[in-house]
């Protein structure tokens, strides 16, 4: 059986000291106000931060949300060398050498013990690994899993068959799972008695363009996640990148999770300043 990192039976992580909990209408406020003016803004304008804190449930979350027409979404592996990135830090030092520098970057779904991707993988318009179709008992193979993805212009979050079976101009792709949300509704496997509680995060794609990333500050179950995403965001659809191994990447808020060695990792980028 494949050593998938984030199968959950075999992880267990403490959570992250040092966070504070805020006043939830506050942090509410600061979230919906940021989505909005990402989601909303003729045109595209780029709203005046991307990350901020959300309480929900009684559970602390961080979202970051971007745009596709603009921002600049990726996915990364290996470097330059053939070699895993690996940590936040090597990312943004292979960044810094082309003259980008990294605004935010997330874990981007599950991987092997060699950091290798499991499942669907595609960077900059190569295909490095095909689509996993298989059964299983790990979180990945909680049926419907599915494929977050970027194109140009815009990006998704589809459900594995469907993306298969009607591929969609994908430069960026990445197979997790489970599904969170599926056409508006909680996947049906996760259900409200579920017990298993461990830091997550997640991606969801509102309006064909406006891809938003969650991840929880504490333990939280599948169920509490997936409804974060679908009452907190308001997401039709919502994929799970992993938990327990679960990183953020976010210097406005001071934040850097570099804490295990991950696989393919999320980077949004920008011109360094001169």
């Amino acid at each position: 059986m494949r050593a998938i990192r984030s199968c959950e039976e075999a992880q267990t992580r403490a959570s992250r000291p040092g966070r504070r909990r805020s006043a939830a209408g506050r942090r509410r406020a600061g979230a919906v106000a940021l989505l909005a003016a990402l989601v909303l803004a003729p045109g595209g304008a780029r709203a005046a931060d991307s990350c901020a804190p959300l309480s929900f449930g009684g559970a602390d979350y961080v979202t970051c949300a971007f745009d596709a027409r603009r921002d600049d979404i990726r996915l990364y592996w290996k470097d330059a060398d053939g070699k895993p990135y690996a940590s936040f830090a090597a990312l943004a030092r292979a960044l810094n050498a082309r003259g980008r520098t990294l605004r935010f970057a997330m874990n981007a779904g599950m991987f092997e013990a060699d950091l290798s991707p499991v499942g669907l993988f595609i960077e900059d318009g190569k295909r490095l690994r095909k689509a996993d179709t298989r059964d299983g008992a790990s979180n990945f193979h909680l049926k419907p899993n599915g494929v977050f993805w970027i194109g140009d212009g815009g990006a998704g979050v589809t459900e594995t068959s469907r993306f298969l079976s009607n591929p969609p101009a994908a430069r960026y792709a990445t197979q997790s799972g489970p599904m969170l949300v599926i056409d508006g509704h909680i996947h049906p496997k996760i259900l409200p008695t579920g017990t298993s509680e461990k830091t997550r995060n997640g991606v969801c794609v509102r309006n064909g363009v406006a891809a938003i990333f969650a991840i929880s500050d504490e333990p939280v179950t599948f169920y509490a996640f997936a409804r974060f995403f679908l009452e907190s965001l308001g997401c039709a659809d919502a994929l799970f990148l992993d938990g327990s191994v679960s990183s953020l990447y976010a210097p406005e808020l001071g934040r850097n999770d570099d804490l295990v060695p991950l696989g393919p990792m999320i980077g949004v980028s920008a011109s360094a300043a001169p």
